[in-house]
């Protein structure tokens, strides 16, 4: 038998203790049919076993996550349900029994959207479905009223040159993926300005729409007018743009009541399983609490919260605790300032030394497929990193663990936002790598509701999380790192 179906007949039989501790295990058929459990197996894959077993029949992330979503809603950076939910969230960890449940201050914006409308007024009269930029200064009272330009990316927009003063310009740019497509949102309005435009609406940036608008934070650049901003549906964006293409110029009322209020208080919450040795040396499982203003949050990011929260419950459930602790941080403000993360790292600058892994849920709860693997060092991934071949090579012995989830596939590439200023630190990194498909379409939308989970799809995540949670935790020598001062900034 090969390691990798021992740990797979492991996970079978973990699966039956839970039931059976439950009083829900089935009895056998002929009572005088005998299985034969397997021969002794190493310490890390009989846990690994038990962590996917109990994870696979549980329930309890996604009731979190539907009393998470009803209860309190979507939750903007310093808004009274985000303060709801760190209190929540304190309440859950302690539940979950996790130890030195805290909640660490933050100073986060606070943007308030206030009405909003878009409406085209030539060559016919109806209402454009859309929602305002995160950050976005607001329109004049009575709005906004101006032809609008169409722009196909940034190098046609330099090429309109005078064409753009005084219009509204429309980025219609289709996704080709996040990281490409999104500069639009976030670049867009200060590279329109800089030409005379008085608004700017774009695409929203996803492959699929059902009419449904996608919001976002964009950035104002220092050298340029602010000038408002919003973002329309893939099929009013593609409509106003035929327009153009056939000489017709689209006329546009735009009216944002948007607003930045004073800096508000937030918090980021921790809560920890204690190592049995080195109870010093971390590993941080991460998420970020807050939302957008639309919405529930689920997928972005209550997924990721309740799957980290999950595991580590798991963790700290099993017989013997893992060597070092696994800490839980459910990160404030990363939709629109990433405030919360770079809190943790410089209120626990001192201790990152220690910090010796950090993983991240924050792309959903489709199915698991592995982890991105961010090696400290070397770019974006860190696949220019000396240490990157040593790290994947380690690597391996968690990628059998995982394999009966069909989440073994390890890759270099971006580990995620909230722990960027980690891996800055030092500190490997680790994204949890899901199936999108089902993400995109309703990413920062009001259509982001709990309805659209699935809870198979999201026990295999808390598995998964959990199984390289604990490795992390429980092997004797922890991953290679930079020395202090090696980290690429």
């Amino acid at each position: 038998m090969t390691r990798a179906a021992r740990v797979a007949a492991g996970v079978g039989l973990a699966a039956v203790a839970v039931l059976a501790a439950d009083g829900r295990a089935a009895r056998p058929r002929d009572a005088g049919t005998t299985v034969s459990a397997p021969g002794p197996r190493d310490p890390v894959e009989e846990a690994s076993a038990r962590l996917i077993g109990a994870a696979l029949v549980s329930r309890r992330a996604y009731q979190d996550l539907a009393d998470l979503c009803d209860r309190i809603g979507n939750r903007l950076a310093g808004s009274e349900a985000l303060d709801r939910a760190v209190a929540w969230s304190m309440e859950r960890m302690r539940a979950g029994g996790l130890e030195g449940v805290r909640a660490e201050e933050v100073k986060v914006p606070v943007w308030i959207r206030g009405e909003e409308r878009a409406t085209l007024l030539h060559p016919l009269e109806r209402p454009l479905p859309m929602l305002g930029l995160g950050g976005s200064v607001g329109t004049p009272p009575g709005g906004i009223e101006a032809d609008v330009v169409v722009a196909r990316d940034f190098a046609h927009l330099e090429s309109l040159g005078e064409a753009v003063r005084g219009r509204i310009v429309l980025f219609d740019v289709p996704f080709t993926d996040y990281g490409e497509t999104v500069a639009y949102r976030g670049r867009g309005a200060s590279a329109a300005a800089r030409l005379g435009a008085v608004a700017v609406l774009i695409r929203s940036v996803t492959p699929t729409s059902l009419s449904t608008p996608h919001t976002g934070a964009l950035g104002y650049a220092g050298d340029a007018p602010r000038i408002p901003a919003a973002a329309l549906t893939v099929e009013d964006a593609a409509s106003l743009h035929r327009l153009a293409d056939r000489g017709i110029v689209p006329r546009v009322r735009l009216e944002m009541g948007a607003r930045t209020a004073p800096d508000g208080t937030s918090a980021n919450v921790v809560g920890e399983v204690r190592g049995r040795e080195h109870p010093g040396e971390v590993v941080v499982l991460g998420c970020h609490l807050d939302s957008w203003d639309v919405g529930q949050g689920a997928q972005d990011d209550g997924a990721g919260c309740v799957t980290v929260l999950e595991a580590a419950r798991l963790i700290g459930a099993l017989p013997q605790r893992p060597r070092r602790t696994v800490r839980v941080v459910f990160y404030t403000n990363e939709e629109n300032g990433l405030r919360g993360a770079r809190a943790y790292a410089e209120q626990h600058r001192d201790e990152l030394p220690r910090h010796v892994a950090a993983v991240e849920a924050d792309t959903g709860s489709g199915a698991p497929l592995g982890f991105r693997v961010h090696v400290p060092g070397g770019g974006d991934g860190g696949a220019e990193s000396p240490l990157a071949g040593e790290v994947m090579d380690r690597l391996r012995g968690v990628g059998v663990l995982l394999e009966p989830l069909s989440a073994a596939h390890l890759r270099l590439a971006h580990g995620g936002a909230d722990i960027g200023p980690l891996v800055t630190a030092g500190v490997p990194g680790f994204g949890l790598d899901q199936d999108m498909s089902g993400y995109w379409p309703i990413h920062h939308t009001a259509a982001d509701t709990f309805d659209k989970v699935d809870p198979k799809l999201l026990a295999r995540n808390v598995a998964a999380v959990a199984v390289l949670a604990y490795w992390l935790a429980e092997i004797p020598e922890s991953l290679p790192r930079p020395p202090p001062g090696g980290a690429a900034p």
